[in-house]
């Protein structure tokens, strides 16, 4: 039975918080002209920003953070203490960093601080774009976790990230 109270961190962004892990995936390994950074800001907040460009087919920018894969049974829940620019973005998460495939779950960067809280079980199968015909997420174990945004159009966006835990 998965306990609601108890909680694992999986990254706290802080001025000693190490980037080495979180990785830049944009449209360009297609050919696509999007740009992102994920830096540190005064404050401790990891900034995940850039510019989404539609040229040569691209539209997309994304961060990932891959870790040693944890066993998450005991937990339902992703849970994103962050804040932005009112913009619809996806949470991915993989159970293996090899897997082609992500799951995803969408949501809107808050203007203030907000926990955003995601079931893992609603989270859909996904790959290039495309829904797959598999399972949603079995929340068994967990590689790695991104963001992406993909609003099919030109777009300056900026995502503030506190901490992300497993509930």
């Amino acid at each position: 039975m998965k306990n609601s109270t108890e909680t694992e961190l999986i990254f706290k962004f802080t001025q000693e918080a190490q980037l080495e892990n979180w990785t830049i995936v944009d449209d360009v390994v297609m050919g696509g002209k999007s740009t992102s950074q994920i830096n540190i800001n005064d404050q401790g907040s990891g900034v995940f920003e850039g510019k989404v460009s539609l040229k040569n087919n691209g539209g997309f920018s994304s961060v990932r953070y891959r870790f040693r894969q944890k066993n998450i049974k005991k937990y339902s829940h992703l849970m994103i203490r962050l804040c932005g620019d009112k913009k619809e973005y996806q949470l991915r998460v993989r159970k293996n960093s090899d897997d082609q495939h992500a799951y995803k779950a969408h949501f809107k960067a808050p203007e203030e601080w907000e926990k955003v809280k995601i079931p893992l079980k609603e989270m859909s199968p996904t790959f290039r774009g495309q829904k797959l015909d598999m399972a949603n997420f079995s929340g068994e174990h967990l590689e790695e976790i991104g963001f992406l945004i993909a609003n099919k159009k030109e777009e300056n966006f900026k995502l503030l990230i506190d901490q992300i835990y497993l509930m």
